[in-house]
């Protein structure tokens, strides 16, 4: 299905130039991108490749606009060129969509105690247990679960495989890709002379809207309290967030991170890659921490935090290793150094000097 270019305008805003009856299909990169597509430049680096391209039409910036002179096609100048591809993909994606049919597949099975909304889709082999609520034009793909007294809301899309555990909560327009956990078990434990006595987790995980969750992503129920994700939290792959966690709106988390027990996060923060975060800390709104940081210690100013190692040759990095290993003794010889040095300059300024000595008389004088 083709889009006038008029029609992505009126619906995405932007300022056209050309003619706004050309149509096209799809987005494609630069390099590879069509006749009948169209494409974006949001970093300057690639300008070169913008005047080469074939497609029919090019989103970019108002500065870019002015640069790339070569390029014949159509263009859309907006601010922000790679949010307008993102918005336009969406649109592409909704039209190419196959046109699914309400209703509750044979193969699932729904408790009669379960409110299910007429419009939406439940998939084969899904499980809907007692009390639980499905929202309207919500779409559950087969294998997945829905345990008793959860709810999901309106537009929401659980990819095949996903589990939300007992009174669990998740708001409008979410995503949920496959084996992603919701509501397991917080890992909370009293030890007694060695041995380990579960504590029950009795609180639950609540979602927000417009929230993104990637595949095998795991969130922990909380104790007693709530696991808590505010609107517009992106979750990447893999990540684990922990029991009584905190996360505030519109952040972003890469995979593989890991967000220890009641840590708060605050909004509009990002978490790189494989970055590990303790538990019980506080993290400020508008904190950048970069991938592979271990954040310790609770982060109260906004800003960009950085905790590894930089990459080096081996041996070069068991050299550096060894160093850091030994930078306590170091210190403290560092400090017997400096007081010895104190203890000399005292005892030098305290000694009584002599006064200045004649000068020598000659030998005729003597």
């Amino acid at each position: 299905m083709s889009i006038r270019l008029a029609q992505l305008v009126e619906r995405l805003g932007g300022q056209l130039k050309g003619d706004g009856q050309t149509e096209v299909r799809g987005i494609a990169p630069l390099d590879v991108a069509g006749s009948a597509e169209i494409t974006f430049l949001s970093n300057p680096k690639f300008r070169a490749q913008a005047e080469q391209t074939q497609a029919a039409a090019l989103i970019l910036s108002e500065a870019d606009d002015a640069q790339v002179q070569g390029y014949a096609g159509a263009r859309i100048v907006t601010k922000n060129p790679y949010a307008y591809f993102a918005r336009a993909a969406q649109w592409f994606q909704q039209l190419a969509a196959p046109e699914l049919t309400p209703g509750i597949h044979p193969g699932a099975w729904v408790d009669p105690s379960a409110q299910v909304a007429a419009s939406a889709v439940i998939g084969p082999h899904v499980v809907v247990e007692a009390g639980a609520v499905i929202g309207e034009r919500a779409r559950i793909d087969a294998g997945s679960f829905v345990g008793r007294g959860a709810r999901i809301g309106d537009d929401t899309h659980f990819h095949a495989r996903v589990t939300l555990h007992h009174g669990c909560e998740i708001g409008e327009r979410g995503i949920v890709h496959s084996g992603a956990v919701i509501g397991a078990d917080g890992f909370g434990f009293a030890n007694e002379a060695g041995q380990w006595i579960k504590i029950p987790q009795v609180g639950r995980v609540m979602i927000g809207a417009d929230v993104e969750i990637g595949a095998n992503t795991t969130i922990d129920r909380g104790a007693l309290a709530d696991t808590v994700i505010e609107e517009g939290v992106k979750l990447d792959n893999q990540i684990q967030i922990a029991h009584n966690c905190h996360i505030g709106a519109h952040t972003a988390i890469a995979a593989c991170a890991g967000i220890a027990g009641s840590a708060k996060i605050g909004k509009y923060c990002s978490i790189g890659g494989a970055a590990m975060i303790h538990g019980h800390i506080t993290i400020a709104d508008r904190v950048h921490v970069s991938a592979g940081t271990l954040a310790l210690r609770s982060i109260l100013e906004p800003g960009q935090y950085t905790g590894f190692y930089p990459i080096a040759e081996h041996r070069e990095w068991e050299k550096s290793a060894a160093l850091v290993r030994n930078l306590g003794s170091m210190r403290e010889k560092i400090r017997a150094l400096e007081k010895t040095l104190k203890t000399l300059n005292k005892a030098d300024q305290a000694a009584p000097h002599d006064a200045a000595s004649p000068a020598p008389q000659n030998q005729e004088e003597k």
